[in-house]
């Protein structure tokens, strides 16, 4: 499932340039993770690279955007295919 970073967010800059899928960019008044883009690091990392950075525990699973370990490899594949 993608990621989504919640209103705890401080703004702190650090989870942005950890994304390896440039999922992440800043809102109105926080960062927001596009859930496209967000693979949760799967074919990049062992586990979420923001989630590691973040210093508040702000982000969590997106509520709406479940998708299996498969389907987040799919995504990855179908994001570096685009990048090539």
């Amino acid at each position: 499932m993608a990621l989504t970073i919640n209103e705890e967010c401080i703004n702190c800059d650090v989870c942005e340039p950890q994304c390896p899928n440039d999922a992440i960019y800043m809102g109105p008044e926080i960062y927001i993770i596009d859930p496209e883009k967000c693979t949760e690091c799967v074919g990049h990392h062992d586990e979420p690279q923001c989630m590691v950075v973040c210093p508040v525990d702000c982000i969590d699973p997106h509520p709406e955007w479940k998708e299996t370990p498969d389907q987040l490899m799919a995504k990855f594949r179908e994001l570096q295919s685009k990048k090539a």
